[in-house]
């Protein structure tokens, strides 16, 4: 008879590991899928989408574009991405706020399928225009889902698994990026006539995620704290761990949400007014800075390049970008299993001391690359070297902190040759930068609730308690418009 309370705990963590997966790669195959998927499709095409550029010019006028305006138009088409992103970002945080998690990337799949509509007619209609206007497009729909994807993750996983949950933004980056760079070899839809599919094949995430996505539940923290609506959140926090028995954790919520009572939304320049979240405001401008400047980048633009050093063919270069994306694929899923157990700051610490050492290799190898033969293939090494680097720590970790630093309401805001072979120099001082950051001033948030990262947090805001204020609870911002 004492055995008897045993078997309903094995269907209750398959019931929790169940919803919680569903909820992860529904969230995830039209949120950051698609950003390293549209970010990585463009590649194949660059040629075909300069030509018709060209053609279509000539249709129109009679006369060929000049090869600089070409090169301009290009350069329109691949800027805009980013571009929209910012736009995106800066609709994140509304969104998060009036629409809810959940529900803001279901309406995020708007962008997506009108710009997949321009991708896929673009050629019968003869205008590079809709080109442009597509990537307008996806950029912001990658621009919103970067934001409020880990936020809807971060806040639906329990405490033990927030960092593992988070992480899979980063894996399915990753995977976006490899998928892209497969889809876009020549013989699926690299080739001439194919692109405008390649480019509308975006699609594809987007119906996927609005199928299943509203079969699963919202963030319990929004329903609670946003909406104050205990009887949903209490049924949405049982179905994401599979059991009744969520009072402890309800408990947690229900003090949070105390100590959000009667908080005004703020706008993100308040951010930088309020001294509780000096710390949090700080790391994040400074590690997400560092992500963005390490380097990462310009080691895949100099890839194709030196693979050819190397002796690879040019006609198999292609398949050895695909290994470069494997690559920061692999060590996504290698971060999601460890970063509970070693810690955030530890990931990051170690990540950018590796990317310094075999970015300082790297440069030495394009130095030399002409004095020895094997320093081709020194470079080729470091490029994957670094790449895996990148992976372990920053790609992931940094994308996590916004959900963690900051508490419920400020959380959407806060989501707001020659000497050619030393261009990567300064990268390493980035690099150098992101880690002693990390080591001295980032606090850890593993396996801490919302509000013991906040009392830290506090403390590390205010050191000497006799000059700052009284604690009397987490008092920092609670809501932004943006």
């Amino acid at each position: 008879m004492e055995d008897e309370p045993e078997p309903p705990l094995q269907p209750r963590t398959q019931i929790q590991g169940r919803v919680l997966f569903l909820t992860v790669c529904a969230a995830g195959i039209g949120g950051t899928f698609q950003f390293g998927y549209n970010l990585s499709i463009i590649n194949a095409p660059t040629l075909h989408i300069q030509e018709f550029t060209n053609e279509t010019w000539w249709a129109r006028t009679g006369w060929p574009l000049p090869d600089h305006l070409v090169l301009l138009v290009w350069s329109l088409i691949v800027s805009l991405y980013p571009l929209g992103g910012l736009f995106g970002a800066l609709l994140a945080g509304p969104f998060a706020i009036k629409l809810g998690r959940k529900k803001s990337l279901l309406v995020n799949n708007v962008f997506v399928v009108a710009a997949a509509i321009l991708f896929g007619f673009s050629r019968r209609a003869g205008s590079f225009e809709m080109v442009m206007l597509g990537r307008l497009l996806v950029g912001i729909s990658a621009g919103v889902s970067m934001n409020i994807q880990p936020m809807y993750l971060g806040e639906s996983a329990p405490k033990e698994l927030r960092g593992a949950v988070a992480m899979t933004s980063a894996i399915f980056t990753a995977l976006g990026i490899v998928m892209g760079q497969v889809v876009g070899l020549r013989e699926l839809l690299g080739g001439p006539q194919a692109w405008p599919l390649l480019l509308a094949s975006c699609l594809v995430p987007g119906v996927l995620q609005l199928a299943s996505l509203p079969l699963l539940p919202e963030s319990p923290r929004y329903l609670l704290i946003d909406r104050g609506d205990s009887a949903i959140c209490l049924a949405a926090l049982q179905r994401l761990r599979g059991t009744t028995e969520v009072m402890v954790e309800l408990a947690e919520l229900e003090e949070e949400r105390a100590a959000c009572q009667g908080q005004r939304a703020r706008r993100p320049w308040e951010l930088f007014q309020d001294g509780t979240l000096r710390r949090q405001v700080i790391s994040l401008v400074v590690l997400g800075s560092a992500m963005e400047l390490c380097g990462n980048d310009s080691i895949y633009a100099y890839a194709s390049s030196v693979f050819r050093e190397a002796g690879v063919p040019q006609e198999k270069v292609q398949y050895a970008i695909v290994g470069t994306g494997c690559c920061e694929l692999l060590t996504a899923f290698i971060s999601c299993m460890v970063i509970d157990r070693v810690g955030r700051r530890v990931l990051l610490m170690g990540g950018y001391c590796l990317m310094t050492c075999w970015g300082s290799v790297f440069t030495v190898a394009l130095c030399l690359q002409s004095s020895f033969p094997w320093m081709p293939y020194l470079a080729m090494c470091c490029i994957f070297a670094f790449i895996l680097s990148f992976g372990i720590g920053p790609a992931g970790v940094t994308g996590i902190l916004a959900t963690e630093l900051f508490d419920q309401k400020a959380r959407p805001a806060a989501y707001m040759e020659g000497l050619s072979h030393f261009v990567y120099v300064p990268f390493l001082g980035v690099c150098v930068c992101g880690a002693l950051y990390t080591g001295f001033f980032l606090p850890e948030t593993k396996g801490k609730t919302f509000l013991e990262i906040s009392e830290e947090l506090h403390r590390l805001n205010y050191p000497r308690q006799n000059q700052g204020p009284t604690w009397k609870g987490p008092e920092v911002i609670r809501s932004t418009e943006l």
